[in-house]
């Protein structure tokens, strides 16, 4: 199944105007897409929820009995081809299954790690004999997966971990000697995927299986939350690995973990972005069942306003996910079962700069659904009888799960610099086009659906590519030190994303006559107005740091003057109807 068949290369949104045509959105799932979501949703609320209690206090026995149960459905093996006893669902499937197991606290994060990277790197770098071995069981969960890549000295840098593997004289068994700590399901997985050095130099991939001599498993966290998920050290004393489990080229190991880290990171924004739904669901519910002077706290104008931030943000963040999904799927359908391992990496590492922004989008959004969700619940949100309090805990861990928010920010504009430079494009009058656009903004006009929309994010993209320019002018090549700046950029570059992702999908939805296309209308109304904000707040900083006298004062105003222009008269108005229109569903809608 395979329903995107454009492709736009990553980072192409930061230089050019994209058209709704080319981005996949929620309203274009199939029925496929439909099934395997209801199937997810069916068995979370049948088979998960009812034992929140059990799972939070480290059942990880029944854990692992109700991850082989939904191997038994299918839930394991979407991404796994159907040569080797998975599904060979696409990659928009993949996010949907993930946003559907996204509610379910710890058990969604023993799910999505087995899924997501401790099945992939399997499934796109294992020799034929290594999938047919490993991917059968792994879809149907006989086997369950880890994951080992940190250890206590490499964190965000990976590559640095001191893990060694020696081939022994006979050349038949690799001798492997680390520690790997902080390794999602280590108490009940069966197989390992484990970087280690080659002679202490060359950083590879292996395939560890549980019962091998010498690995053994520390003692289970005490974490702050997803309880319900096994998190230890995985503890490698000359671990005798045979050399046919060696997972792709000795030395060739970053190419395996750093993309596939790249899906990862993509997946979490979309089971991210399942919770958060959940956690404004717990919003609603409470809201309009609480009473307080007479009347239910949703009535309070001050209570819509936060829940239409919420829809509007939810709305922004599931847009961008679901684009992001058509990307990933146009450039990667194609490689289910290749042997083409240098092809396969180029095709995962594509859209990095997409999937960053969906790890940091989706993990913020939670945090701040979750955050608003507690505010709204007052004193009992702080009380364990109420499942926000789990929610609030539990969320916590997304801006540190598979890479930490900040490298991830930093990775966006290094993408970004190294994307124009390998390209045949003239950098230099992109940015002099920019600069003479925000020069000229002034004298826009717009005509027809959302054209104030889609002017507010052309002058987003050019404050971007200004603010850009300038800096690596003044800093060169020593701009990658700059990391005040490349987060600035970072943020710039991902407040467009939202704000683009929004519009389109929105536009879309008016072209195709959709039902709710009033609400999306709304909510994209909302999502830019947010944007707009957040992108002066950075753009002032960016200039007042690069720019000096009165280059930088005329610059500060001009952007200020622009983007006021992005605040309308009917905020108010139009919030309480985004609001209305959840109240009355008692869930999210758009």
């Amino acid at each position: 199944m395979h329903p995107v068949h454009h492709k736009v290369q990553g980072g192409d949104y930061l230089l050019e105007e994209i058209s709704c045509e080319a981005v996949f959105t929620p309203e274009d799932r199939t029925d496929e897409h439909r099934m395997i979501s209801n199937t997810a949703r069916q068995f979370i609320s049948r088979e998960i929820h009812p034992y929140r209690k059990q799972i939070e206090a480290g059942d990880f026995a029944f854990v692992a009995e109700k991850m082989k149960q939904a191997g038994e459905l299918g839930l394991l093996g979407h991404s796994i081809p159907e040569a080797y006893g998975g599904l060979g669902l696409d990659k928009i499937s993949k996010g949907i299954v993930g946003e559907a197991l996204g509610n379910a606290s710890g058990y969604s994060v023993a799910h999505s790690n087995h899924t997501c990277i401790a099945t992939l790197p399997i499934t796109y770098f294992g020799t034929k004999d290594q999938k047919q071995k490993y991917l059968p069981k792994l879809a149907s969960g006989e086997y369950i997966g880890a994951y080992c890549l940190t250890e206590p000295d490499a964190g965000s840098d990976a590559l640095s971990a001191k893990t060694t593997a020696v081939l022994n004289e006979k050349g038949t068994h690799y001798l492997l000697n680390g520690t790997k700590i902080y390794i999602t399901n280590a108490a009940f997985s069966d197989t390992f995927i484990v970087y280690a050095k080659v002679d202490g130099e060359k950083f590879t991939a292996f395939i560890v299986e549980r019962g091998f001599k010498g690995l053994s498993i520390g003692p289970e966290e005490d974490k702050m939350g997803i309880k319900g998920s096994s998190t230890c050290s995985v503890i490698l004393e000359d671990c005798e690995v045979p050399a046919e489990n060696k997972l792709g080229e000795v030395g060739k190991g970053h190419l395996i973990a750093l993309n596939v880290l790249n899906l990862g990171r993509f997946n979490l924004g979309f089971a991210t972005t399942g919770a958060a739904k959940h956690g404004f669901q717990l919003a609603l519910k409470h809201t309009t069942e609480r009473r307080q002077f007479g009347r239910s706290i949703a009535d309070f104008n001050a209570t819509k306003e936060k829940l239409a931030h919420m829809a509007a943000r939810i709305y922004s963040t599931e847009s961008l996910l679901y684009r992001t999904a058509g990307h990933i799927e146009s450039v990667l359908g194609s490689y289910g079962d290749s042997q083409d391992h240098p092809a396969i990496a180029k095709a995962m590492n594509e859209h990095n700069l997409e999937s960053a922004i969906c790890k940091i989008t989706g993990s913020e959004t939670l945090d701040a659904i979750v955050d608003e969700t507690l505010q709204l619940h007052g004193g009992a949100g702080f009380i364990k009888d109420y499942p926000i309090e789990q929610a609030y805990r539990d969320s916590r861990i997304n801006r540190i799960f598979e890479g930490t928010n900040e490298i991830n920010r930093l990775l966006i504009p290094r993408a970004f610099f190294k994307k124009i430079a390998g390209k045949e494009r003239d950098t230099q009058a992109i940015m002099e086009k920019a600069e003479h656009s925000l020069k000229n903004s002034a004298f826009m006009k717009s005509e027809g659906p959302l054209e104030k929309l889609k002017e507010a994010v052309a002058l987003f993209k050019d404050f971007f590519l200004v603010s850009a320019g300038t800096a690596y002018r003044k800093y060169g090549d020593q701009l990658h030190e700059e990391q005040e700046t490349l987060m600035r950029l970072a943020d710039l570059a991902i407040h467009i994303y939202q704000s683009e992702s929004a519009v389109l999908r929105t536009l879309k939805a008016i072209h195709q006559s959709d039902e709710e296309a009033e609400l999306k209308t709304q909510l994209a109304y909302t999502v830019v107005e947010n944007s707009a904000v957040e992108v002066q707040k950075n753009v002032s900083f960016l200039f007042s740091s690069l720019l000096n006298g009165e280059e930088r004062t005329t610059s500060l105003r001009q952007a200020a003057a622009l983007l006021s222009r992005y605040h309308w008269e009917d905020t108010i108005t139009r919030n309480r109807a985004i609001a209305d229109a959840m109240i009355e569903q008692t869930h999210y809608i758009s």
